[in-house]
């Protein structure tokens, strides 16, 4: 259990920090209207990650619960998933433009609302949770539903905390970032070797 969790801990870190479009558009909130924004619009992202997660906990578990191939079908489906990610990523433009003021600026109930719809609103999340999460159960003999929800609680805590910093410190980020068109292949490459990796340890551990 601890081994899972951990490694699931890792991992999660290892996406929340390469730069996406939830993670920039927190720092551009943080660079414009200031940490209290930022932090604003990371709870109300997190908060959508609990939709996600109830959806695979629930409807994965029960397929789970009646068939053990079935487990193994979702197992290899989000290994495929996650080397497809690897190859869009490895496709992209490596170049990432942040531009602050076309962002405008929302009050604290608007953020909320706008960070929440971001994540519910988006199926790439749920497909990626459907991708990740069951590979990280520890006893699929078990209680799955609080498997999921304690994986899914991992990752909300460890976001919240990455977003908030990057909210907080965003002017810094922001010029580290910015500082001579900076490319942002290295963390292309980042987001390739984890999502590779994620597979390897879903398909081998």
């Amino acid at each position: 259990m601890l081994t899972s969790i951990i490694s699931f801990l890792g991992a999660s870190i290892l996406l929340t920090i390469s730069p996406g479009p939830d993670n920039m558009y927190v720092l551009v909130q943080g660079i414009t209207h200031g940490k209290k924004a930022g932090i604003t619009l990371t709870i109300g992202l997190v908060s959508g990650i609990i939709v996600h997660t109830s959806l695979v906990a629930f409807g994965i578990s029960a397929l789970i619960q009646s068939s053990s191939i079935l487990y193994y079908a979702i197992q290899y489906f989000g290994v495929f998933y996650l080397l497809y990610l690897a190859y869009k990523v490895y496709k992209s433009n490596s170049k990432l433009k942040i531009e602050a003021n076309e962002i405008p600026k929302m009050s604290s109930t608007q953020l909320l609302k706008r960070g929440v719809l971001m994540n519910v609103l988006n199926p790439k999340v749920t497909l990626f949770f459907l991708a990740l999460l069951p590979g990280f159960l520890w006893n699929y003999e078990e209680n799955t539903v609080l498997q999921f929800y304690v994986l899914g609680g991992v990752f909300i805590v460890q976001a919240f905390l990455i977003f908030s910093t990057i909210a907080w410190f965003a002017d810094y980020i922001n010029q580290f970032l910015t500082k001579k068109n900076i490319d942002f292949k290295y963390f292309n490459y980042l987001q390739i070797v984890t999502f590779i990796s994620i597979a390897v340890f879903i398909l081998f551990f």
